[in-house]
């Protein structure tokens, strides 16, 4: 009697086990994570309550949209608050926040609107050293932190005007730096392969996550009926170029952007099961928390990544 009861008990065990496994596989939807931008639009919610979402692994705060050439660098987020005033200093405990809860943040740098580029491999130093110094581990007395005393994980490149020149140079001086924590390197380039603004940087081999932005570009991204275009990029990309995990970039509604847009029954049942294959998969990139708050696209595809 003593012995089958401990039989039933520890059958029991097995099966609550396995259906914890089961479930928590069904919460997690695999192995891919959402990356997000989030900074241009101040009705998009804040960066604390983006990260307490639970859905975003990753978080790029966008844009410094002026540097390099001899600019004073600026940051721009919109409505969210003014950094040149000193009007966002107020975001360290933010980003704090995030970080605790396993949040990568990355600032992105240049974006669609804005005055870049760099001028010489010297020019790229300096951008990153103010990067450093602004924005990451720095402790330079001498530079105004826009967002506070708090340290970003990286920086996330999304060169989509100017020049290709000496953005490789920035991605080593970045990579170089040590202050006790890893500097992530992460990039948005158009998925016309090779990107013609950010070839080079890519090249040096040191991005941890590449989001390729898989939209406003026809050659390259969805149709309606036809998801060859899209596959066959991504198949390039993947085979191309070295990065740790790489992401299909997309937008997060119709309005989001000019074309490119997929509807998630689509992405979740003829795209995501090809491209998960891969063994450099990261996962899908939207461009934008607040076209998201708008869809509920990452509430849509969140299990089948």
């Amino acid at each position: 009697m003593t012995s089958i009861s401990h039989q039933f008990n520890s059958l029991f065990l097995v099966i609550l086990c396995l259906s914890a496994i089961g479930l928590s596989t069904a919460r997690t939807g695999g192995s891919g994570g959402i990356a997000i931008y989030w900074g241009q639009n101040g009705n998009e919610g804040t960066l604390e309550a983006t990260c307490a979402t639970g859905k975003f692994p990753y978080v790029n705060v966008a844009f410094l949209n002026v540097f390099g050439n001899g600019s004073t660098p600026s940051l721009n987020l919109a409505g969210h608050c003014d950094p040149a005033s000193g009007g966002c200093v107020t975001l360290s405990s933010q980003i704090r926040s995030c970080q605790k809860q396993g949040v990568k943040l990355m600032l992105a740098i240049g974006g669609g609107i804005g005055t870049y580029s760099l001028s010489s491999k010297l020019d790229a130093h300096n951008v990153s050293l103010y990067l450093w110094n602004a924005f990451l581990g720095g402790k330079s007395r001498s530079v105004f932190r826009p967002l506070g005393d708090a340290s970003l994980d990286g920086i996330d490149f999304d060169i989509e005007s100017g020049s290709s020149q000496f953005y490789d140079d920035l991605v080593r001086f970045l990579k170089s730096y040590r202050g006790g924590r890893k500097v992530y390197v992460t990039g948005a380039p158009q998925c016309p392969f090779p990107d013609r603004l950010m070839g080079s940087a890519l090249n040096t081999g040191l991005f941890d996550y590449v989001w390729i932005q898989f939209y406003n570009n026809p050659p390259c991204q969805y149709t309606p009926g036809n998801t060859a275009n899209l596959i066959n990029s991504w198949n390039l990309w993947t085979r191309s170029i070295r990065a740790k995990k790489i992401f299909l970039g997309l937008p997060a509604a119709t309005q989001a952007a000019g074309s490119g847009f997929i509807p998630a029954d689509v992405l979740t049942s003829q795209i995501l099961p090809i491209i998960r294959k891969s063994p450099k998969y990261g996962g899908v990139m939207l461009w934008s928390k607040f076209w998201d708050d708008q869809s509920g696209y990452s509430s849509s595809i969140a299990s089948s990544l």
